[in-house]
């Protein structure tokens, strides 16, 4: 199994720590977790990052001046960043939603939040985490 650098964009700390601590028990990966847009060019521009989950409500959460959400974080990603797998998490739960969330965002899955079978969850991960260049 490959160990992944993943970048946990979450704006919940608990949420975002149990999440990471689950990843990193159960899938063996290495999770930083952020909320933060700077911080999370900055880890992708480093080349830190190997695959990507994201929220898609992020309170708060603000890119040169303007609020800015999980779906258009991963656009922005997705624009420099096209190898890097992005996962997004949503409470959005029909399939037209998560669809047209997925055709706005270039992100390549969507999961419904809140993560309940983590297995299935890794198995995304991991075929994410293999297919990336």
């Amino acid at each position: 199994m490959t160990v992944l650098n993943i970048l946990l964009v979450e704006d919940n700390q608990l949420l975002a720590k149990g999440t990471a601590k689950l990843i990193e028990r159960l899938g063996g990966h290495q999770v930083f977790i952020t909320a933060e847009p700077k911080e999370i060019f900055q880890q992708c521009q480093a080349g830190a990052v190997e695959l990507v989950i994201m929220d898609i409500n992020l309170r708060g959460a603000r890119w040169q001046g303007e609020k800015i959400d999980g779906s258009m974080l991963s656009r922005h990603l997705k624009s420099q960043w096209k190898h890097i797998p992005i996962i997004l998490v949503t409470a959005y739960t029909m399939p037209a939603e998560q669809h047209l969330l997925l055709s706005q965002s270039g992100a390549d899955s969507c999961y419904t939040k809140p993560i309940t079978d983590y297995d299935a969850f890794l198995d995304i991960i991991t075929l994410l985490g293999q297919k990336r260049s």
